[in-house]
């Protein structure tokens, strides 16, 4: 990794930033500064301000009180756009893009190259100078091929493309890799890389912190919407880090694991075969214990999970519970039976973001909160209450729509609506996406305190770290199929990606493993 210039004067430099909304702060006399030629992380838990910094420094918000100066010169953006003609560009977690219309096209959207005195589209010159932008970060990609036609890892390559192509100083990028596999988020590295060393300053923002350190030369740490600290990544560590970051040390991110488990399974899969997405899948879950389900992007992993809860159907195969033949042909039946699921996607599947967190709490045990037909608001208010008080969901009032809250906050709701129902079989699918360290560590000991008061929990992860931390034991799947079993002291991340990539198969395992 190329260290910057220690005497590189910053090309960005903000001060003293504040903001509020209402009588939220958002942010208290933030100092920041980016130089050229240099990957600065910026860290924090949700809520810490990041993404209020990012909007105010790229246009989209307008700060209270501060300054801002960019190549030493005052400036104060009233809308992105000037930002953007400035030399500041943003990349977004949710991804902007047109899908109907071309690369070229969602490139230089609004700013298409025309024929004079007719006025119409110069295609030509549009391309030339959308291939000329695609070279510069060695993107193989034809300019005319609609943008629903390449992958998520390619998309945001786009998107990348399109904030350089307004001459760009400042790339601020958000959240890049969510939705990225290994091997793209590697790609997109090396494009950060080239960049950076062209003089390019990047804002990378990022809860990842295995990729902070990978990748940055400086960290920056937001808490409550004020500066901590920043630190050149040489000469600080993630513990560091993640104690700036939560005001205390995470001596264990990870709860103490299951010493024990149910004698019998509470469920059995056998063979269970979608045509075409997954084959022959049969798997135990015990109370008192977190099976993790891992493998690569493709696997199988949620497709399993999905039909366990009745959402997608099966060809066949059978399910039982507590010892006998069940059938779940419906998420309602799942419910029914307490097998719950927790999707990976919050926002798409999970909440109704514009409705209060009372009703989303009580949104799956309606049945429960209402009497003839009618809903009863003070059993809502009361079902609510306890579950904020019980998850420590931070929030001003019942009545604040979700999407007000933070990414950490959201999950919480999410845990909050099926912790309402009965739970006797938890499918959580990526429960920790998105969401900062310190909420991570508050889920990871939920799942626990679930499993020891008795639920049997399957925990679909991309993280092999937390798989590896949460579990008791791991279940690996490999196209469509399970793969092999790890336990004990062969819960290792090289034994999982051998099963995960097809190299190995079967059981590994210890005598101490569960």
């Amino acid at each position: 990794m190329t260290s910057p210039d220690p005497s590189a004067q910053p090309v960005l430099v903000a001060e003293g930033v504040s903001k509020s909304y209402g009588g939220v702060r958002a942010l208290l006399g933030v100092d920041f500064a980016a130089a050229s030629g240099e990957i600065h992380a910026l860290v924090g838990e949700n809520g810490a301000g990041k993404s209020t910094l990012m909007k105010i420094l790229a246009g989209n918000v307008v700060a209270d009180a501060g300054t801002m100066e960019l190549e030493g010169r005052r400036v104060r953006f009233s809308h992105p756009r000037d930002a953007q003609d400035a030399g500041i560009s943003i990349v977004h977690q949710e991804l902007s893009l047109a899908p109907n219309m071309t690369i070229a096209e969602n490139i230089f959207v609004g700013r298409e190259p025309t024929i004079p005195v007719i006025g119409f589209v110069d295609r030509r010159e549009l391309g030339r100078r959308t291939e000329e932008v695609l070279a510069e970060l060695e993107l193989d990609l034809d300019p005319w091929t609609p943008v629903g036609d390449v992958d998520v890892a390619m998309q945001q390559m786009v998107e990348i493309a399109r904030a350089i192509s307004f001459d760009c100083k400042v790339l601020i990028l958000d959240e890049p890799t969510s939705a990225l596999a290994d091997q793209e988020i590697e790609a997109l590295f090396a494009v950060l890389r080239r960049l950076r060393d062209r003089g390019v300053a990047i804002i990378y923002i990022s809860h990842k912190l295995k990729e902070v350190f990978a990748l940055a030369d400086r960290v920056t740490v937001l808490r409550d919407g004020e500066w901590v600290g920043s630190e050149p990544i040489a000469e600080t560590d993630p513990d560091q880090v993640v104690g700036m970051m939560v005001g205390r040390q995470l001596d264990q991110l990870f709860p103490e694991k299951a010493g024990q488990r149910a004698a019998d399974p509470i469920l059995r899969v056998e063979g269970l075969t979608r045509r075409g997405v997954f084959e022959d899948v049969t798997l135990d879950l015990h109370t008192g214990e977190i099976v993790g389900l891992a493998g690569l992007v493709g696997a199988g992993r949620t497709e399993v999970a999905r039909a366990l809860f009745g959402a997608d159907p099966i060809t066949s195969g059978q399910v039982t519970l507590e010892g006998k033949r069940i059938q779940i042909d419906s998420p309602q039946r799942a419910i029914d039976y307490g097998v719950l699921y927790l999707p990976e996607d919050r926002k798409l599947h999970g909440l109704f973001l514009d409705m209060a967190v009372r009703a989303n709490v009580v949104a799956a045990t309606l049945d429960d909160h209402s009497k003839a037909g009618f809903m009863l608001p003070s059993a809502q208010s009361e079902t609510t209450a306890q579950m904020v008080d019980r998850l420590g969901i931070r929030i001003g009032s019942i009545a604040d729509p979700v999407s007000s809250l933070s990414g950490g906050n959201q999950q919480k709701v999410l845990f909050a609506k099926w912790l309402a129902a009965t739970v006797k079989v938890f499918l959580v699918d990526e429960p920790t996406r998105g969401i900062d360290v310190g909420a991570k560590a508050e889920v990871h000991a939920l799942l626990r305190e679930l499993a020891d008061q008795g639920v049997a929990i399957l925990l679909i992860s991309s993280e092999l770290p937390e798989v590896i931390g949460a579990s008791d034991r791991v279940l690996v799947m490999h196209e469509g199929a399970i793969a092999g079993e790890v336990a004990g002291e062969a819960m290792t991340e090289e034994n999982i990606m051998r099963l995960a990539t097809g190299q190995t198969r079967g059981t590994h395992s210890h005598a101490g493993g569960a």
